[in-house]
């Protein structure tokens, strides 16, 4: 018996590759299932500079995140949904993005904060209300679905065509991405979530942003670290046209710089920043995707 089998019982045996991808995956599940972890919230404070320690948020995998976690455990089991979702993704990915094959095949949903972890964030009750939430890039709407809760009005914004659909199917209202920041109207929290590395002038949304909240508003600004920009519609390179310098190559280094290089020069102030899991539904290898996102809450330096 080869030294492989002798580390994984039975997979020796086991010569169908999708038979031995999905025994992988659910020995890979089991592991996870029983894992708390940990270190999808870790932040090493001791290379942070200490007037931005003060301002780390602690979190952990809460109840909301398990359960959409299980929800990724048992979507991957569905066979026949995943062979048929694997076969579509080979034949659309000729003419569509992977966004809008997600979003035509209802597939690909993401999970960043839990409504506790939001309130947190923000310092609301859990009846609180406020006026208006603008979602930028909101894919397919199930992290907007969580802000909403907690505004009276929700607009979107969206690239991809058919997430656009579904996020009409929601109800939500969606703004043509020429004309959002317009100025026309003001919110009291902004989210741009895992948006910035795949837009083409990051700056200039983010110049946006600071002119279109409210003068008590928020904005939450969510970057996947270390910081590779990709430009996924209107881009013949993928290269945005507008870049951020950011400085650093650990996961430390790059969240201060985005603070005080990005944010701070903009004149935000950034009233916290924490460290939470990007989660992604998987497919039939694997029953989730994780990476590591840096979340900031920011407000207009004008507020003191």
């Amino acid at each position: 018996m080869s030294q492989a089998a002798d580390q994984t019982p039975g997979i020796g045996h086991i010569r169908s590759p999708l038979l031995r991808s999905v025994y992988n995956k659910m020995r890979e599940d089991e592991k996870q299932k029983n894992n708390p972890h940990d270190n999808w919230y870790t932040v090493d404070l001791s290379k942070v500079p200490e007037e931005i320690c003060a301002k780390f948020l602690q979190f952990n995998q809460d109840e909301e995140t398990s359960q959409f976690l299980n929800q990724c455990y048992e979507k991957s089991d569905w066979l026949f949904t995943q062979l048929g979702h694997s076969f579509c993704k080979s034949v659309l990915g000729w003419f569509m993005s992977s966004t809008s094959i997600n979003g035509l095949l209802k597939r690909g949903s993401m999970f960043v904060f839990s409504k506790d972890q939001l309130r947190q964030m923000l310092h609301i009750a859990p009846d609180w209300k406020g006026n208006g939430l603008l979602d930028l890039g909101a894919g397919d709407g199930m992290v907007t679905d969580i802000m909403a809760k907690f505004y009276n009005v929700v607009d979107t914004t969206e690239m991809s065509p058919t997430m656009v659909w579904r996020l009409k199917e929601k109800g939500f209202n969606v703004i043509p991405v020429d004309t959002w920041d317009n100025g026309a109207v003001t919110y009291d929290l902004i989210g741009c979530l895992n948006l910035l590395d795949r837009c083409d002038k990051p700056m200039k949304i983010l110049q946006s942003i600071h002119r279109l909240l409210t003068p008590t508003g928020r904005a939450i600004v969510a970057v996947v670290l270390p910081f590779e920009p990709y430009v996924e519609f209107n881009s013949t390179d993928h290269k945005p046209t507008e870049s951020l310098i950011i400085k650093g190559k650990t996961f430390e280094e790059q969240a201060a710089s985005f603070i005080t290089d990005v944010f701070q020069p903009l004149g935000f102030i950034v009233e916290h920043f924490t460290r939470l899991p990007y989660l992604c539904e998987g497919d039939l290898n694997q029953s989730f995707f994780v990476l590591n996102d840096a979340v900031f809450v920011l407000k207009l330096k004008d507020n003191g």
